[in-house]
């Protein structure tokens, strides 16, 4: 550990001991969410609470669901989010609000950062899911677009049936994509009909797989709500994608063949991030000690080069038997709502995007 990050976390982590009492404050949004300042975490992985990072106001930035985030090449974080009044949302990390622009996504969720000849470009998904002005739910034919740093759209991506690959009663609500580094774009249909689809660069239609009807369940997807390349073996990248619904990630060739599965029993895990040798990943919800899906019970979980988690913050910590992870549960006195996103910037601290959390901004996470 970097002499001064260990001296900021002894720090921290000793101001922490003073909080750590059995009664936590309260958070006006949710009482039992811990206060600000908490120490959470395990291992190398541990992280000061700061709910008050981004510095807007809901009069002027509203928000919903903040969905996804990303850092650019200027280091600027990039929020995707389901509110038309503001869509994106552009902040520098001490958390100014630098832009905003966006009015066309009401079911804005996956956000991904492709570079391209030295520039970076947005792969915006719409899920199709969003709520009217009177919060009740609609759903929509969702799209996949691909726009500049400025929103200005590049292309989009049409429904699979328009070229022949869905059938009539399958339904497409995509919710992610990835970039391979040839520049092929894999798109996740997580709230639609579970394949993964690949295009080139320019969009055009490679193979689907996944899906719920193989032959092998072990190919299945459910739930398909995350897709991320995989280059930690430069000479073998790999794709990583969610199976929300089954507690894990399962691992495909870049070509779609299936290779293996990461079981993180009990965690409703949304889209994988990578992070150099460590893969993150926000828990939307997890199980109580019985088994159960609780609600408001997410947190953080990240893995290591083996794809061993490492650390839960939010979580209690990994626990592993003869090799095999038991199930983590969320602290009875919670940190999070949902953890819907993870973004860890060049300073490695982490923000967090939370779905379904009182119209609430994300929380940073900063590495201590």
């Amino acid at each position: 550990m970097h002499p001064r990050r260990k001296f900021i976390r002894n720090a921290a982590l000793a101001s922490a001991a003073a909080v750590a009492s059995p009664s936590f404050g309260f958070s006006i949004l949710h009482p039992e969410l811990q206060p600000e300042d908490t120490i959470i975490g395990h291992g190398e992985f541990t992280y000061k609470v700061n709910r008050g990072w981004a510095k807007i106001s809901a009069n002027t930035n509203p928000l919903i669901n903040c969905h996804e985030m990303v850092q650019d090449s200027k280091g600027r974080l990039i929020l995707l989010g389901d509110h038309t009044h503001n869509n994106i949302l552009i902040f520098d990390q001490s958390g100014n609000l630098l832009d905003s622009w966006g009015h066309a996504y009401p079911g804005g969720h996956g956000l991904t950062l492709s570079k391209e000849g030295g520039e970076d470009f947005l792969w915006i998904v719409d899920c199709g899911y969003y709520q009217d002005k009177y919060g009740a739910g609609k759903a929509q034919s969702g799209q996949v677009i691909k726009t500049d740093l400025t929103g200005r759209i590049i292309f989009s991506i049409g429904h699979p049936r328009t070229i022949g690959i869905y059938k009539d009663d399958e339904r497409f609500q995509p919710t992610e994509t990835a970039v391979a580094p040839n520049g092929d774009l894999y798109v996740a249909d997580g709230y639609g009909s579970d394949y993964i689809i690949q295009y080139n660069s320019k969009g055009q239609y490679i193979r689907h797989f996944g899906g719920r009807n193989n032959a092998n369940k072990e190919h299945n997807l459910v739930n398909a709500h995350g897709v991320v390349v995989d280059t930690r073996d430069p000479k073998n990248p790999v794709l990583i994608c969610t199976s929300r619904e089954e507690n894990c990630f399962k691992v495909f060739s870049l070509d779609g063949k299936y290779i293996k599965r990461i079981d993180l029993p009990g965690l409703y895990v949304c889209r994988p991030v990578m992070d150099g040798q460590n893969l993150y990943a926000g828990v939307c919800w997890s199980k109580d000690a019985a088994g159960n899906r609780q609600g408001d019970s997410g947190f953080v979980t990240i893995l290591d080069a083996n794809n061993k988690v490492v650390s839960n913050p939010g979580g209690t910590a990994p626990v592993y038997k003869n090799g095999v992870l038991q199930p983590s549960l969320a602290l009875s006195n919670r940190v999070f709502h949902h953890g819907h996103d993870v973004c860890v910037d060049n300073d490695k601290n982490v923000y967090v995007c939370q779905w379904n959390a009182n119209h609430s901004t994300p929380v940073k996470l900063t590495r201590v």
